[in-house]
């Protein structure tokens, strides 16, 4: 299959229609190659405009969604990102082209296994995967320029809003199990603002401030 053409056309009929008008955001969604992301049963699928699974229950989100958020970002290149959810690890590649270095957090294992080896292989170096409760983002390395979380909240996590730091931007779902709005959260002068961008469904943010797993 022809996945450069593809990439072009998504660009050109999903993004750009759509209001995604970021060059660099553009540029990266021509660049970095969506099939490598997801499994070989869905692969002739890579470009659709729709979610996909790749497995334990998660899905890669559709294109115009992951580029709605990176945009809403407003990367420089200069950026320290912290993004919850690693997935697939397709949106930590776009970040990893958009940005000085991105910490990633997934909480399932094989998961994250997987997405570790696959950006070393594709030599996205300033990339670092964890495996832990994405609700009570990574301490260690706050704060943060920017955060974004791939996965639905019941609110905003405290944890996060701390280790964003000032002048950060926050991008998050927030809503309900099944259905969500797309937040963007800014701190400037230590106070916070938030406003909302689009209806959303992710799969739910699961951990100490987020949801419950079921069988729990």
């Amino acid at each position: 299959m022809d996945f450069k053409k593809q990439r072009e056309e998504m660009v050109k009929r999903q993004l750009i229609p759509r209001g995604i008008t970021d060059r660099e955001v553009l540029d990266a969604f021509l660049r970095i190659e969506r099939e490598r992301f997801i499994p070989d049963s869905v692969r002739e699928d890579a470009y659709k405009d729709f979610p996909l699974p790749i497995g334990e229950g998660q899905t890669i989100s559709q294109p115009y969604m992951v580029a709605l958020m990176t945009q809403c970002l407003r990367l420089t290149g200069k950026e320290k990102v912290l993004e919850i959810g690693t997935g697939s690890g397709y949106q930590a590649a776009i970040l990893s082209f958009l940005s000085r270095e991105v910490y990633s957090i997934e909480r399932i294992f094989s998961l994250a296994e997987k997405v570790k080896k696959l950006l070393k292989q594709l030599n996205y170096n300033n990339v670092k995967v964890f495996i832990g409760n994405g609700t009570l983002g990574l301490q260690e390395y706050a704060p943060y320029d920017r955060i974004l979380v791939s996965a639905g909240a019941k609110d905003v996590p405290p944890p996060l809003v701390e280790q964003l730091g000032e002048g950060g931007i926050m991008v998050i779902p927030v809503g309900s199990a099944y259905s969500q709005e797309l937040i963007v959260v800014e701190k400037k002068d230590g106070k916070v603002s938030s406003k909302v961008v689009e209806r959303c469904v992710f799969v739910p943010l699961i951990g100490q401030y987020g949801w419950e797993e079921k069988g729990e």
